[in-house]
């Protein structure tokens, strides 16, 4: 009977035991939730080419087991860096959001190092109705004369950045805008092949998928492709009705010439007629 008591106590202990541990663990993990680290966020909505200041910056506490790749915890270190995207209020502040050390604010700084922007003169037409906005890509086409001074189109430029349109750079806008320039980012290649191009002829802009980077290649469209009409196989001749089966003509009566008189002339046994 006391063994069994014993025993008993025993396994309760144990439980108790393993009960506990699970707690401590549980109460351990939830310390390390709620540990914290400082974050430098926006403290307002900052545009893409601005140069950052401290009364732009404010530092919050973060969860330690989320914090960004990339967090900056000191506000002085970024004081004059420029930023290459737009930030929202209370967003972390990344150094994947920063243009390099040393480089100034303004449209210069969203520039790729190697790369260059020019500006091509739109319409409403060439502009896709105001839906290429910074941010998105775009393939130029020129429309000229070829060689055999014929009409031809063609695509010159293809996965091109809008910079900007007018003198506006922000990403953060979906409505169309209707401007007069758009801007452009090309490496000094491309530069040169815009730069001829829009000399040449008129340019158009042709909008992509934003996912869309497979390269194209044509030929160009010419007038004579345009307008040509796809040669249908010849038309069947018409069946003709049957004709019925010529009847053969009798032939031509024979005429008989007219009998001449003759007179019979018997010479001993030899019989002659002779014609009068």
């Amino acid at each position: 009977m006391r063994n069994k008591s014993a025993l008993i106590m025993i396994a309760v202990s144990l439980m108790m035991g393993v009960a506990a541990v699970v707690l401590a663990a549980q109460w351990l993990g939830l310390q390390a939730s709620l540990a914290t680290n400082k974050v430098v966020v926006a403290a307002r909505d900052i545009p893409l080419g601005s140069q950052l200041t401290l009364d732009m910056l404010r530092s919050v506490d973060w969860p330690s087991g989320s914090v960004p790749d990339g967090a900056i915890r000191d506000e002085k270190q970024l004081d004059s860096r420029v930023v290459k995207t737009t930030l929202l209020r209370g967003e972390p502040v990344l150094e994947t959001k920063l243009a390099p050390l040393g480089t100034k604010g303004g449209l210069s700084s969203l520039i790729h190092v190697g790369n260059r922007a020019i500006t091509v003169k739109v319409n409403e037409v060439i502009g896709v109705a105001g839906f290429a906005l910074p941010g998105n890509h775009v393939d130029v086409l020129v429309s000229t004369r070829d060689d055999a001074d014929k009409p031809i189109s063609k695509i010159v430029l293809e996965q091109i950045l809008v910079l900007a349109v007018a003198q506006e750079a922000g990403r953060d806008e979906t409505k169309p805008k209707v401007v007069s320039a758009v801007t452009l980012e090309v490496t000094p290649e491309q530069a040169e092949k815009l730069d001829l191009a829009r000399s040449i002829g008129s340019l158009s802009l042709a909008l992509r998928n934003q996912v869309d980077r497979d390269p194209v290649r044509t030929d160009g469209a010419r007038k004579n492709e345009l307008l040509r009409v796809a040669a249908g196989p010849a038309p069947e001749p018409k069946p003709q009705p049957a004709k019925a089966a010529a009847r053969p003509r009798p032939p031509a009566p024979v005429e008989k010439k007219p009998e001449k008189d003759k007179v019979e002339v018997i010479k001993g046994v030899e019989k002659s007629s002779v014609a009068l």
